[in-house]
């Protein structure tokens, strides 16, 4: 049985203690840390136990096992460090230490591997929630037939911009209705999101990519291979959760729909649901909720020797973050 502490309380956060719930994670004790505002509130765990949100700044860590943090950037970067120096084992969802060499950035299902290598500096990275549903769909591919370039678009819910950006959405669309100035609802996004899509997700760099586009390349080179030449384009949709994908791929050698189809009916973590007929396919809707990530429209590319083109669908907040998170924990457990 182990100790552990969530830092976060947003929507990821709730998520993983939902996880951890379901998925009987052995636990002798939960501890819910916070900042400002949230300390001292109450939060529910499993059937009939209520936790009282503490104070991160307070908190003494030496005695948890696991230190989950889903609470951004600014309180990974402050924090994760001291808590894994001082015996804790992190896992991170944030942005703060993918690039580090010295932290393992792990999909389960993907490079399971390099786990052990958190024993380096106590912390391990989740990656980005594209990076998490694409990952599993085309690593099993890239090992039987080598992958040379891909093309994605990314179709992105407001969920993965947080609780905020959700309820920007519905006031939106709420405010459409009754003719209110969208300026009065504007805080999150750079343009209107309800009934819009926004091809803007993150900050822009120099070659004009954003830093979720840049995000998705190089998580994809750290974790399954430096070779692949990847292009993306990221836009924000007015979708409260599930995060989809039309994925292109190039593959160094022949392959064919059936074959793709055959192999990713096979692999661990991925649903395919592919006819060529109304309600063949999976929409973030039906995906929302799930853990599995699912694989439709499965088309060879005509105008490629070697092309196939994917629809990508996931929950990001389940695979795309919080289950993976969890899944990280579990098979360290196996490794300790």
């Amino acid at each position: 049985m182990y100790k552990i502490a969530v830092v976060g309380v947003g929507r990821v956060a709730s998520e993983l203690l939902d996880i951890l719930d379901a998925r009987a994670f052995p636990i002798e004790e939960i501890t819910i840390l916070g900042e400002s505002e949230d300390i001292g509130k109450k939060i529910t765990f499993g059937e009939d136990l209520t936790l009282t949100i503490k104070d991160i700044a307070k908190y003494d860590f030496t005695d948890i096992d696991f230190a989950f943090f889903c609470a951004g950037v600014e309180a990974a970067k402050k924090y994760a460090e001291r808590v894994a120096q001082g015996g804790s084992i992190v896992i991170d969802c944030s942005s703060a230490f993918r690039a580090d060499p010295q932290v393992p950035l792990i999909i389960p299902e993907v490079n399971l591997n390099e786990l052990a290598e958190y024993r380096t500096k106590g912390i391990v990275s989740s990656p980005n929630c594209t990076t998490a549903l694409l990952l599993p769909v085309i690593a099993p591919l890239h090992r039987e037939f080598e992958i040379k370039r891909i093309v994605i678009s990314t179709y992105q819910s407001v969920s993965g911009a947080g609780s905020e950006a959700l309820d920007e959405l519905f006031e939106q669309t709420r405010g459409i209705y009754i003719n209110q100035p969208f300026l009065e609802t504007k805080k999150v996004f750079t343009k209107q999101i309800a009934f819009n899509v926004i091809p803007h997700i993150g900050s822009f760099a120099e070659d004009g990519d954003t830093a979720e586009e840049k995000c998705l390349v190089n998580e994809t080179h750290k974790i399954l291979d430096s070779r692949i030449n990847i292009t993306a384009t990221s836009v924000r949709v007015p979708v409260f959760i599930g995060h989809s994908m039309s994925v292109n791929i190039e593959f160094d050698s022949h392959t064919s729909k059936d074959s793709v189809k055959a192999i990713l009916n096979h692999s661990v973590g991925v649903g395919v649901v592919d006819f060529n007929a109304d309600e063949g396919y999976v929409s973030p809707v039906e995906a929302a909720g799930e853990d599995k990530i699912f694989v439709s429209r499965i088309r060879e590319d005509n105008t490629l020797e070697n092309g196939i083109n994917l629809w990508v669908v996931g929950d990001n907040l389940r695979k795309g973050a919080a289950l993976n998170m969890v899944q990280i924990a579990e098979e360290i457990i196996k490794i300790m």
